[in-house]
């Protein structure tokens, strides 16, 4: 069976440098993709676009991730925002969302990673705290901490054991989006995963699995991905 074709959203930097340029580009740092090939599938780089075309991109894929990167500006989730809040990504909100949007409506597999939970959680109605210490102690350096699966959840049968897990961020969740439920908690009870029971596969985690040598979560993204390819017939 041919690999399964997994979107991963990327960011949109006005000056990024490599060789001898310095140029506006569209990024996605390589844990991403590479992670996606270690668990069994082909990765595609989904830039910012116009929202119109949202549903036609996830209607190509047969799963999509949403990546870690800047805060979700909070005007998103209705909140004013604090001093400690990121600068915006308004382009990469309007896509990330959309995408979120077409893929829970055409019932494709979905990872949010990191800002990707977050942005899962918002676009099914919930909030963000907007800082909380402890998850990101060094500037620019990831940091890591266990989390404990919630039993009989979607990612406790990915993750059956508490895990040491690579992170890097300020912001969690507050009040859910409509009907996701927790599935794993950090010690300090930050929510550290989210999941849809309504949903065939969908599953946020606040950290980052691409910065680990961990491949369970990707891998039973990918897995997801590959069933929905083969029809009730088996062709």
């Amino acid at each position: 069976m041919a690999r399964p074709l997994i979107g991963v959203s990327t960011y949109l930097e006005s000056g990024a440098r490599w060789g001898v340029w310095e140029l506006e580009a569209a990024l996605l740092p390589v844990g991403y993709p590479r992670l996606v090939q270690r668990a069994g599938g082909l990765a595609a780089m989904l830039p910012p676009d116009d929202t119109r075309y949202a549903a036609d991109a996830v209607a190509r894929l047969d799963g999509l991730v949403i990546a870690g990167g800047p805060d979700v500006e909070p005007v998103r989730y209705g909140a004013e925002r604090e001093p400690r809040t990121g600068p915006p990504a308004p382009e990469r909100d309007a896509w990330e969302l959309a995408l979120i949007e077409a893929a829970l409506s055409a019932g494709v597999p979905l990872l949010g990673i990191c800002r990707g939970m977050q942005l899962l959680n918002v676009a099914l109605g919930g909030t963000l705290v907007q800082h909380i210490d402890g998850h990101a102690e060094v500037m620019g350096v990831f940091g890591g901490h266990a989390v404990k699966p919630v039993p009989g959840s979607l990612y406790a049968g990915v993750v059956p054991e508490e895990t040491y897990v690579p992170t890097y961020h300020h912001q969690a969740v507050d009040r859910l989006g409509e009907g996701l439920v927790p599935s794993a908690y950090a010690a300090d009870g930050t929510v550290e995963a989210v999941e849809l029971p309504s949903a065939d596969w969908v599953l946020g985690v606040q950290w980052h699995p691409e910065m680990g040598e961990d491949v369970r979560v990707m891998r039973a993204l990918v897995e997801a991905a590959s069933a929905d390819r083969v029809s009730p017939s088996g062709a």
